[in-house]
């Protein structure tokens, strides 16, 4: 919508989390007057950028899987996916043979 902040009145903390993150990436570069005057402009203060900021870089931090991780995840998961369709064939295939004795 071409705006620097949300449009509505809610306070700063209130924003969701792309609005959040696009302040932390304009006030990335600032230095103390300028990050000041960014702050005064959207009804901020530094410390709520700064702790933003931090959450921003521990939504990507040690704890999240990296590609390789995902990719091999995916493979096992693959691999449990194929495995359980046999089981469940040869489970059926057996079903079958004992309903054929059992009658």
């Amino acid at each position: 919508e071409g705006e620097l902040v949300p449009a509505r009145s809610s306070s700063a903390e209130e924003w969701d989390s792309s609005d959040k993150l696009a302040a932390v990436t304009q006030a990335a570069g600032l230095n103390g007057a300028d990050l000041g005057a960014y702050c005064r402009e959207r009804g901020l203060y530094p410390q709520q950028l700064a702790r933003w900021r931090q959450a921003a870089e521990y939504a990507n931090g040690l704890d999240a899987p990296s590609m390789a991780d995902q990719k091999e995840l995916q493979r096992k998961n693959q691999e449990l996916i194929r495995q359980n369709r046999r089981l469940e064939r040869e489970l059926q295939k057996k079903e079958k043979a004992l309903a054929v004795y059992s009658a």
